[in-house]
């Protein structure tokens, strides 16, 4: 039990020291996040649609 105290204990002083992000800071990297995210989703679904329609092709 003493190690698991000691541990939540250490964890709580790791987290004092942590540099949080500013508000602006957290907004940007979140536009970052979501716009990547949706860039991707849209390449993959282009990319999957013309591979779809060439195999059509290619087996029709």
């Amino acid at each position: 039990m003493q190690r698991i105290t000691n541990f939540f204990s250490e964890v709580g002083r790791e987290m004092r020291k942590v540099s949080w992000p500013r508000r602006k800071e957290l907004t940007r990297y979140t536009i970052t996040v979501l716009s990547t995210v949706a860039f991707a989703a849209i390449f993959f679904a282009v990319l999957d649609l013309g591979i779809s329609e060439l195999i059509r092709l290619i087996l029709e």
